[in-house]
């Protein structure tokens, strides 16, 4: 038999491997925040996206590490000169994503990971309908109802805002491509979830490709 010569084997034509925008979301007390600082300090890393926000900085966070703190007329300007992708009005205070993080994350190469609430993920799907869209959920509503009433960082009012809020965001599921259980003290599981679902985006034959 004739052996084939390296000049006549067919090449192989592998899909080019492109930067992935994840979106993070769910509701309000499910454990976003805890999840994404185990994130950025996972490995392979991905570039988190600080949110811009009108809200009062609460006991514990860091300006321009949880949240970009900015003023309502900070805000409203950077609105009027399109520096958001998106933005909304939640509980009464702005909250947006900046744009040129963005931008720059992901034409460096780099994987980058939004979070937002519910509202702002129904935006980002019309904006960015290639990125990944990822649900967090609680193990039940029981949970979550006693994770939020543990966090004594709300009124009574907004507490019981927050809860008919959340249990209106888990029937968006549907919006999602994927949905990640956080249950009560086993968050490490709910980050190899997460990097497994990067694992495997990474290696679609027909890769998403976000176009800003």
């Amino acid at each position: 038999m004739k052996k084939m010569s390296h000049e006549n084997q067919p090449e192989l034509n592998l899909p080019t491997r492109r930067p992935l925008l994840a979106v993070l979301s769910g509701p309000s007390g499910v454990g976003k925040d805890s999840l994404i600082a185990r994130i950025k300090k996972s490995e392979p890393p991905m570039e988190h996206i600080v949110t811009v926000t009108t809200r009062t900085k609460r006991a514990g966070e860091k300006d321009n590490v949880d949240y970009h703190f900015v003023t309502t007329e900070k805000f409203q300007q950077m609105i009027k000169n399109q520096e958001l992708v998106e933005w909304a009005n939640v509980y009464g205070n702005f909250y947006g994503v900046p744009s040129e993080p963005v931008k720059k994350a992901l034409a460096s190469g780099k994987d980058v990971l939004i979070k937002v609430d519910v509202q702002g993920a129904a935006t980002l799907k019309k904006i960015f309908p290639q990125a990944i869209f990822i649900f967090l959920v609680p193990p039940s509503m029981e949970e979550l109802l006693s994770r939020l009433r543990k966090r004594h960082t709300e009124s009574s009012f907004d507490l019981e805002l927050r809860i008919k809020t959340a249990r209106e965001e888990m029937k968006k599921l549907p919006l999602f491509d994927y949905v990640v259980v956080d249950k009560q003290d086993k968050i490490d599981l709910a980050l190899s979830t997460i990097k497994a679902i990067v694992t495997a985006e990474k290696h679609r034959t027909k890769p998403r490709e976000v176009n800003l």
